[in-house]
Order: structure tokens, then C-alpha cells, then sequence
């Protein structure tokens, strides 16, 4: 079963990130056409990046970004869960993505954006541009949340059945395109890097 990293990109405190993320992992489980595993930014405590290496040559040398380099590796698709700053994506999402590079590539990524009236949409927008220059597969197919503290109470999010159905879709189209990609994550011959 494909591994689905769930990555919660907001690190702020009292985000509502925390629980639209558990929210989701648990429904993808329900779902069942993944193995979902929850990665939260917060935990990972990046730096800024400060690899003294671009990140193309995978030559670390933080034991924090290698081990960031690990858990996105292991991953076979992406969902990001993020708010929207300022009409663009989380800066820490924004300086995870920057810190490497052929991790990342011949996945398939989608979103469950949050926030206000905007339902974090245009941080999703933002985004795609950067992921498909890390060759990353964004999907149309999404779950947008507005007015996201209206459904949290007692810090658990309640989704609508509406969103649910969006969630299910979005996992649906994410498996055929993490199954389409699959043959490009395969180490090339001779035990070369994927990607």
C-alpha cells in the first residue's frame, strides 16, 4: 500500500492545522487506499536552510535535514494541510520544500487548504508553481475549508459532508496518479538515484 505523508505546514501556536490534519489522516485511513502517516513541520523544527551543499547533491550535513530527507523519501504522495499568510503558503513549508530536492520528485501531491472567507485557497495556488519545479504532480482535486474555526470545537474539527466527499474524491485521483508515477520512483539501472 502506498505510503501518504499528511504534513501539517503551519508551526504557529493554537494553529488549527493540528486538528484538520488529524481530521483527514483518519479519514484517510477509513478510506483505505493509503497507509497515511501524519509528518508535522512543527516537530521536524527546521532551520532556514543553511546546507552549506545545494540540495540536487544530497550531500547534508544536519542531522535535522537528514532526517527531514528520510521521512520525505519514504513518502509516495503528498497531502499538504496548510493556512493561508498573507495570500501565500506557510514560510515554513515554503523552507521544508526549499531543503531538498530529488526527494520530492515523480509524486503526486493535493491539498486541504484552511482558513477565512478564501478557505486558504490562494496558498494552495501559490504553491503548485514551486512543487512542479521540484517535478511533483499538484492535483486540481482539493478540500477547501472556510471559516475553519466555525467547525473546530474543543480541538477536534468536525468536517461537512461535503467536505468529506471532496476528501474521498481527492484521495481516489491521488492514488491513479502516486500508482501512473510509480515506474519514475524506481531506482534507475545500475542503483542510481530516483528521480
Amino acid at each position: 500500500m502506498p505510503i501518504l505523508h499528511v504534513i501539517v505546514a503551519s508551526t504557529r501556536e493554537g494553529r488549527a492545522g493540528q486538528p484538520v490534519a488529524e481530521w483527514f489522516l483518519e479519514h484517510a485511513r477509513a478510506d483505505g487506499r493509503f497507509q497515511p502517516e501524519l509528518v508535522d513541520l512543527k516537530a521536524m523544527n527546521l532551520p532556514m536552510l543553511d546546507e552549506p551543499h545545494h540540495p540536487r547533491l544530497r550531500n547534508y550535513t544536519h542531522a535535522q535535514t537528514r532526517e527531514w530527507s528520510a521521512t520525505v523519501d519514504r513518502a509516495d504522495a503528498f497531502v499538504f494541510v496548510l493556512p493561508e499568510y498573507n495570500h501565500f503558503a506557510p514560510p515554513a513549508l515554503v523552507n521544508a520544500i526549499d531543503h531538498l530536492y530529488w526527494e520530492w520528485q515523480c509524486k503526486a501531491a493535493s491539498f486541504v487548504s484552511y482558513g477565512g472567507a478564501s478557505g486558504g485557497m490562494r496558498s494552495m495556488q501559490s504553491l503548485k508553481p514551486m512543487l512542479t519545479g521540484l517535478k511533483v504532480m499538484p492535483l486540481p482535486e482539493s478540500v477547501s475549508i472556510h471559516f475553519v474555526a466555525q467547525q473546530i470545537k474543543d480541538g477536534v474539527f468536525s468536517a461537512s459532508e461535503p467536505q468529506k466527499k471532496a476528501a474521498s474524491g481527492m484521495l481516489e485521483e491521488l492514488l491513479r496518479w502516486t500508482e501512473a508515477l510509480s515506474p519514475l520512483r524506481q531506482p534507475a539501472a545500475g542503483g542510481g538515484t530516483r528521480g
